[in-house]
């Protein structure tokens, strides 16, 4: 009988549980299911950058959408019975962590903090935490340097110990009355296997060690010593943190028998260690040394890995060099962009040019293609949220230059498009600046697939060719490799990652080459972009910005002959 394993995608505003066979990585199930809480699923308030989800969402659409993707793969596949699931694999967002009571369930679930943001989990893009992030990484320039050199050089109010801090300060009741505090890539999996207790609860080293500056090199998480000087409750947490975390390929336990009751599933069946979506589609996309994965969505995350057996030099500006948080025996690289589609989306929906029509991504991409590279005589910045490597600067905000009074929407939007190219490039380029050769860039994600002006810009302004993953769910289909590596050999699983990649990836046929004549155009652009990128980004920078604007009308009126 044929195997399948079940890959469950948490994003930002759904949850998606997908059916694979293992044989061949077909999808065979899905279902989605849109958070209820909050607008389109993330609880907001009058502060911008607060970004908050309540932790029912995570166990309705786990149940929802599981059974959801066996009434289709029935629908689909007669022969389809829930006991061929062999295992089970989660990705999650990140870094998204919740606060636990003693027993690790969620404060939230408490009729005291059920309606109290602070007491949900603090949604990756919550940037509340500005202040906390710059103190921690003055601290560990201070006193413990080493942290920073393996997550790029600054800490980022994305990320675990920013957002604890400052509900520390915020909300002191809640941190108070909380006795742990749990990613929920590592949450859900407990979940799941009712390993949500402290003494029982796995972590990932995904998670841990690109979030939470986690490495075996210094005993784990940062010491108690470090996190009391910035305050002693802080301090305390640290005895309460896992000592150890672990990679994907290992399992947190099986399936408990309420949740096997109300999935269909067969208790016991494992479920791996979680890890969040992006280092998971890298799994799915195929990832391999000398593979840029790109997973593009509302914001960017570049993939890459390198054998643990090289020495790999510290790069600054990536978020983490952590062993085993892709790959096992392998070193896993993380960079990104903190927006993308998001800035399209700002672009369409909040700037609504031209009407709902005339100003879809449709209409908007169609028009944007007529325009020559250089045409519009445009340079925007891609950071209107922020910029995530390699300047780790989230009070970084877009720009927008050149614009005149004949300045047309699709033109803007081809510069916003072009604007995260250019982002795309620089990141490209820190990797090859120490040594971690790009050789071959593959895309994923819904944008990918479905605007091939984006593909062939990226192509042309990074001068490589863009390949584009066989699965459209490339994240869920990594959580599915990763279930059925812990479902092992004996149970129609595979004995490694490297050997269920082999079997269940793929790319597209099409294929995106960069043109001569639009490289040699962006060749000319990408200066002005970094001189804006230096000027803006860098307190080093010392430079003159006159001639920016005059060099924009030179290309353009070029570009125009």
């Amino acid at each position: 009988m044929p195997a399948y394993t079940i890959g469950l995608d948490y994003g930002t505003n759904s949850v998606r549980a997908i059916i694979v066979n293992v044989a061949n990585g077909k999808e065979v199930g899905t279902h989605v299911w849109n958070y209820a809480h909050g607008e389109s699923g993330v609880i907001l308030s009058r502060d911008p950058n607060l970004a908050r989800q309540h932790p029912e969402d995570y166990v309705k659409g786990a149940e929802t959408t599981i059974k959801g993707a066996i009434r289709d793969a029935q629908n689909h596949l007669k022969s389809f019975k829930p006991s061929q699931v062999i295992g089970i694999g989660v990705d999650t967002t990140g870094s998204t962590p919740l606060p636990v009571d003693k027993s690790g369930r969620p404060l939230a679930f408490q009729k005291a903090f059920a309606t109290n943001p602070a007491a949900m989990a603090w949604l990756w893009k919550d940037h509340t935490s500005v202040e906390e992030a710059v103190e921690i990484t003055a601290l560990a320039k201070e006193k413990r340097p080493e942290y920073l050199a393996k997550c790029g050089g600054a800490y980022s109010s994305e990320w675990f110990f920013s957002k604890i801090l400052h509900c520390l300060r915020v909300a002191p009741k809640v941190f108070n009355a909380a006795h742990s505090w749990v990613e929920i890539a590592d949450w859900i999996p407990a979940m799941l296997t009712g390993t949500e207790a402290p003494e029982k609860l796995t972590v990932g080293v995904c998670a841990a060690g690109h979030k939470a500056m986690y490495n075996d090199a210094w005993g784990g998480y940062p010491d108690a010593e470090f996190l009391s000087a910035l305050d002693p409750k802080l301090g305390a947490l640290r005895e309460r943190l896992q000592d150890k975390a672990h990679t994907i390929d290992k399992a947190v336990g099986g399936l408990t028998a309420e949740w096997a009751e109300k999935t269909g599933l067969n208790e016991g069946i494992p479920v791996a260690v979680g890890a969040f979506d992006a280092h998971l589609g890298g799994v799915g996309a195929g990832i391999a040394p000398g593979a840029l994965v790109k997973i593009i969505g509302t914001s960017t995350c570049d993939m890459m890995v390198a054998p643990m057996r090289k020495e790999l030099p510290d790069i600054p500006g990536l978020c983490g060099i952590v062993p085993g948080s892709i790959l096992p025996k392998y070193y896993g690289l993380e960079a990104g962009q903190s927006a993308v589609g998001d800035i399209f989306n700002w672009f369409v929906n909040y700037i609504q040019p031209q009407g709902e029509r005339a100003g879809s991504h449709e209409a908007l991409s169609k028009e944007a293609a007529k325009i020559a590279p250089g045409a519009s005589g445009l340079l925007a910045l891609d950071w209107n949220n922020g910029n995530r490597t390699i300047l780790v600067d989230q009070r970084l905000t877009g720009l927008l230059i050149g614009q005149t009074l004949y300045t047309t929407p699709a033109e803007i939007y081809r510069a916003l498009i072009e604007a995260t190219a250019f982002g795309a490039l620089t990141i490209i380029n820190r990797f090859e600046e120490y040594g971690v050769k790009v050789s071959k860039v593959v895309n994923c994600g819904g944008i990918a697939e479905k605007n091939p002006l984006v593909m062939q810009i990226y192509a042309d302004v990074t001068g490589r060719t863009m390949y584009v993953s066989r699965s459209s769910q490339t994240c869920a289909l990594g959580a599915a490799i990763a279930g059925a590596v812990v479902a092992g050999k004996k149970a129609g699983g595979y004995p490694s990652i490297a050997a269920a990649q082999k079997a269940m990836t793929g790319l597209k046929k099409q294929v995106y080459t960069p043109n001569p004549k639009a490289k040699a155009v962006y060749a000319e652009l990408y200066p002005l972009y970094r001189t804006l990128h230096d000027a803006f980004g860098t307190e080093a920078w010392e430079g003159n910005l006159y001639g920016v604007m005059k060099d924009l009308l030179a290309i353009r009126a070029k570009a125009r002959r």
